[in-house]
């Protein structure tokens, strides 16, 4: 198969789809690999450790696309790339597309085959999302913890404390793979952490698991209870493929301290508070109600060799497996596929999706017909 690796043009997103040692390895395996010049740059992997794997380097993503018929990318296409799909092409990336109905609308019009990372489920698990989730989680707390800095615009807390000063006061919203790695960080640095999440067979194990942070049940009423006092609150809330819930409002921001912080995960997924909206490593932050958000929709991008490292590691197999086998195929011999494919010539096959726009979904097997 005609694989293709074009470079990310999401604002400050650094990552590109495959290391070269990957990329080479779909080459020796007979299949043909085109990435764009330059792709690899924000990772520090060069075109020329590219074509040492055999991959042809391409002059730019038209000529990536129009080559390739497996197209492997990091993030949700954007416009540009929306018109380069066409119906013979299949994508395979991070799509969130519950929280973008004009992204889903369009994407479904090119009538392309659409494979999102994130909702490729395994034994209850989403293992190509995970590594990202680990990065976005142990940042949220080194992000959460600069910003309440002074000079940052916070209100000057230390999380670790010292000897003599309280340390300071983290909420996780989800005790997921984000959440779990959110608390690891701030607990290492020495915060006071508090886990809320619904699960309790998920709660028996961070009390066991993690040393440092305590577990309460997430309610409106528990969170509320914890919000006047707290200094930074990661939101790492997951609903797999659907629209993050809102568990945060407007009042309850209210009664957060002046210039504590908050950080939302979720916001790939809309966010899981009412003011959430999408920002970027340039301009990271904003303010609502005296509260810092940091609401950036590609936080692992800040970390990119390692964040692609990662994501090569996790993808490779199943790139593979689409790359020998295609759709159909993959999807038959490995039902694993079915959960992350959202969109099949030109109908949407992700009911979460279909629900968070109100728009209609058919399954993946009556789509594929398998």
């Amino acid at each position: 198969m005609k694989i293709g690796i074009p470079k990310e043009i999401k604002p400050q997103e650094h990552r590109v789809a495959m290391i070269p040692s990957a990329a080479g390895e779909l080459v020796r395996r007979g299949h043909q690999v085109f990435v764009e010049t330059g792709a690899g740059d924000g990772s520090s992997y060069g075109d020329e450790q590219y074509g040492a794997q055999g991959v042809t380097v391409a002059s730019s993503a038209q000529a990536v696309f129009e080559a390739a018929d497996l197209i492997v990318k990091v993030k949700e296409p954007q416009a540009s790339e929306i018109a380069l799909l066409e119906p013979r092409h299949t994508l395979f990336t991070y799509l969130h597309l519950a929280a973008s109905k004009p992204l889903t609308e369009s994407l479904l019009a090119t009538g392309c085959t659409a494979i999102a990372y994130e909702t490729v489920e395994v034994n209850g698990r989403l293992p190509l999302l995970e590594p990202m989730s680990e990065i976005a989680g142990r940042m949220s707390s080194i992000v959460g913890s600069y910003h309440l800095a002074k000079h940052a615009g916070g209100r000057g807390t230390l999380l670790g404390g010292v000897p003599g000063v309280a340390p300071g006061r983290v909420v996780v919203i989800g005790g997921g793979t984000a959440g779990v790695n959110a608390a690891r960080v701030a607990t290492g640095i020495g915060a006071d952490v508090t886990i809320l999440e619904v699960d309790f067979d998920r709660m028996r194990f961070l009390d066991i698991t993690m040393d440092g942070a305590r577990t309460v049940y997430s309610s409106e009423a528990n969170l509320s209870e914890l919000l006047p006092r707290v200094d930074l609150v990661i939101g790492a809330v997951l609903v797999p493929g659907a629209k993050a819930p809102k568990l945060i409002t407007r009042d309850m921001l209210r009664i957060m301290p002046e210039q504590s912080v908050f950080v939302d995960i979720a916001v790939d997924q809309g966010g899981c508070a009412e003011t959430t909206r999408p920002t970027t490593h340039h301009s990271p932050t904003y303010v609502e109600e005296g509260v810092t958000h940091y609401c950036v929709a590609n936080m692992p991008g800040a970390y990119a060799r390692t964040a692609t490292q990662a994501l090569s590691n996790v993808t490779q197999r199943w790139t593979g497996l689409l790359a020998s086998e295609g759709v159909h195929e993959a999807c038959r011999r490995h039902p694993e596929f079915l959960g992350g494919l959202n969109c099949f010539e030109g109908q949407l096959t992700c009911r979460p999706v279909a629900e968070a726009h109100d728009l209609t979904a058919i399954s993946p097997r009556e789509a594929l017909g398998i």
